[in-house]
């Protein structure tokens, strides 16, 4: 008897406590959302001095080096454009389409074309090589990009119109991200996150490097503008010039989970037009938030010899574990 009258009145305190708004449920409680943690890599390229002394050993050509190879004119239909387009395709030594490789995009100066700097026996391939046969580089793929984007059947009358060419340049903004990175994505076996992917670019081509990398913060952890132009941001250089057109509002709002892992701003300190917008876009970033290297180089001028010190410095610190 008594057993059973303990038995009623637990009974009668579980439906009290049920009425009394106590929750039966043995749902656990909802735990509060927590961020995406920020992955970077371990190698901080922050922390390794740049060398701009660079000897034969990385800019002439070896016996017994492997050069890779190029796939050369590789045609593409760009929507920007409304017309094909064309690149070079560096593909390292012992490339096998099983791997998966990091992609690096570079984009040429004024007046040049995406086979200028990257071509057969030329000085990047040559450099390229020469580093990853003494691992001073990893194994990736570079697509030197055509900043022309347009008819191309009208590519040389407009060559003689600044005004109009330099608009046909800034279309690679939307070009290179929305119509070649695809287009190579599907053709080369090229990882696709920002750990993975780099930009960099010579003059005009540095100012629409700014550009697309700051555009696209979540698609580029790598990013290198070499003495670039004025044009990326609203400046006082060349103020009431065509040169002096925005490409962006201005660069965005420093964000810690989309900072590139490697930011790299430099000009020869020889040369004549772009050494003061170099150390401009340099401070004016670094006020934004965003940790980068800008350097002014003694005895350099604007030319290639400068791009291949810039371009060994980058390619020695990019895509590291």
């Amino acid at each position: 008897m008594k057993r059973l009258i303990a038995l009623l009145i637990a009974s009668v305190m579980v439906i009290g406590m049920t009425a009394c708004g106590a929750n039966p449920s043995t749902e656990p409680p909802t735990e509060e959302p927590t961020e995406e943690p920020i992955i970077r890599p371990v190698f901080d390229p922050y922390e390794k001095e740049n060398n701009y002394k660079l000897t034969e050993k990385y800019t002439e050509e070896q016996e017994g080096v492997d050069y890779g190879t190029i796939d050369e004119d590789v045609k593409y239909y760009s929507k920007t454009a409304g017309d094909y387009k064309y690149c070079n395709v560096l593909l390292p030594p012992g490339y096998d389409k099983k791997k998966t490789y990091p992609v690096l995009y570079m984009l040429h100066g004024w007046m040049s074309g995406y086979d200028v700097h990257l071509c057969p026996d030329s000085y990047l391939q040559i450099l390229y090589g020469n580093m990853l046969h003494n691992k001073r580089t990893v194994p990736m793929i570079i697509v030197s990009a055509e900043m022309y984007t347009g008819k191309w059947k009208y590519k040389e009358q407009i060559e003689e119109n600044d005004k109009k060419l330099l608009a046909a340049y800034a279309r690679v903004v939307q070009d290179l991200p929305n119509d070649l990175m695809p287009f190579i994505e599907k053709t080369y076996p090229v990882a696709k996150d920002r750990m993975n992917t780099a930009i960099m670019g010579v003059s005009q081509g540095g100012t629409k490097t700014l550009a697309i990398g700051f555009s696209h913060l979540d698609r580029f952890g790598y990013i290198a503008s070499f003495a670039p132009d004025p044009g990326a941001v609203p400046t006082d250089f060349l103020k009431g010039t065509i040169w002096n057109k925005p490409l962006l509002n201005d660069f965005p709002d420093y964000d810690p989970r989309v900072e590139p892992f490697f930011l790299y701003l430099a000009v020869g300190a020889d040369d004549p037009e772009n050494v003061e917008v170099t150390k401009f876009y340099g401070s004016l970033l670094k006020k934004l938030g965003y940790r980068n290297t800008t350097d002014v180089v003694d005895g350099y001028e604007h030319d290639y010899i400068f791009w291949r010190a810039g371009f060994y410095n980058f390619l020695n610190k990019i895509f590291r574990p």
